[in-house]
């Protein structure tokens, strides 16, 4: 077998930011004071971050499609950031497709996923549930206002099977038996789960029962994962310290099931984007050239229908 060099591996980026703070206003990004954030001080993500910056960040690597994540733009009008991203990438060539925002257990959730339908990139919607801070408030059967248990939330979930998009799900990994139920109640909608659940706690017991939370979860036939978002603040991005979760991950859901993505900037407070993917090729360079190409390129390709225009790469 001919392994590839990692600047010829092509990658398909399934999770970016860009923002322009001069012209868009993201209430984590420039309200004061500053929200808490799982990695720590956020402050030094507010600064403008276009296409140009992204591309610095991911130098050296064949970046060839990038999927834009919503990014907590003003609640009040999430279109406009819809329609912004469209202007950027009919300007700078990315991103080739868009996650968009809507509020499932707002009046307007139907208007407004069926408006974010209309945009030619979009392809999913994330709302990010309400849920507990740590495993041990969680119950089984809670009403949660604003959880994926939460009616009126799963009243506004349900319009995205006639708009036809996915969902992005973003929530720690002891809500997921809820995202299990919510994709055992709802077949006809695509689930990508982001950031593997936030695997953040690293002791033996957390990442048990981080273990067995997603092995329940990988059961459900319509959910697909993301590689992505586990940096640890104060730790290099290298393979001894995430390797076990991204291995078991694709052991879970299957090479098909899964695709990398960077996260940037916001995991740029903890590593760089070098760090990342590098480690991400040798975490994975014992697995068939096939699997490989799944999690870099084709899972994303086929979820957000992506046409690279260029013949991914391939053991032939």
């Amino acid at each position: 077998m001919n392994t590839p060099r990692q600047d010829t591996i092509a990658v398909i980026d399934a999770h970016h930011h860009i923002w322009d703070l001069g012209a868009n206003h993201h209430p984590w990004l420039c309200d004061e004071p500053p929200p808490a954030f799982r990695y720590g001080d956020s402050r030094p993500l507010r600064r403008t971050y276009l296409p140009s910056h992204y591309r610095a960040d991911a130098a050296g690597f064949n970046i060839v499609a990038t999927v834009y994540m919503e990014a907590e733009h003003d609640p009040a009008d999430p279109i406009r950031e819809t329609r912004w991203v469209h202007q950027i990438a009919a300007r700078d060539g990315l991103p080739q497709a868009i996650a968009a925002a809507a509020f499932f257990d707002r009046d307007d959730a139907h208007d407004i996923i069926q408006a974010q339908a209309t945009f030619p990139l979009v392809r999913s919607i994330r709302h990010k549930p309400r849920g507990v801070a740590n495993p041990a408030h969680y119950s089984a059967g809670h009403q949660i206002a604003g959880s994926m248990r939460c009616p009126r939330w799963r009243s506004g979930f349900s319009h995205l099977a006639e708009s036809g998009l996915h969902f992005e799900l973003q929530t720690p990994w002891w809500h997921l038996d809820d995202a299990f139920e919510l994709a055992a109640d709802f077949p006809g909608t695509l689930i990508i789960l982001n950031h593997l659940g936030l695997p953040a706690d690293r002791s033996p017991d957390a990442l048990k029962a981080w273990h067995g939370a997603m092995s329940r979860f990988a059961k459900a036939p319509n959910v697909r994962v993301k590689l992505s978002g586990i940096c640890v603040p104060g730790a290099r991005w290298a393979p001894d310290l995430n390797g076990w979760i991204v291995r078991e991950t694709i052991n879970l859901f299957g090479a098909q099931r899964c695709m990398w993505a960077s996260n940037f900037p916001v995991d740029g407070l903890v590593s760089s984007y070098a760090d990342i993917l590098s480690a991400m090729f040798v975490i994975t360079q014992d697995l068939a050239p096939a699997d490989r190409v799944r999690i870099f390129s084709g899972t994303a390709s086929e979820v957000y229908r992506i046409q690279t225009g260029q013949r991914l790469w391939s053991e032939a």
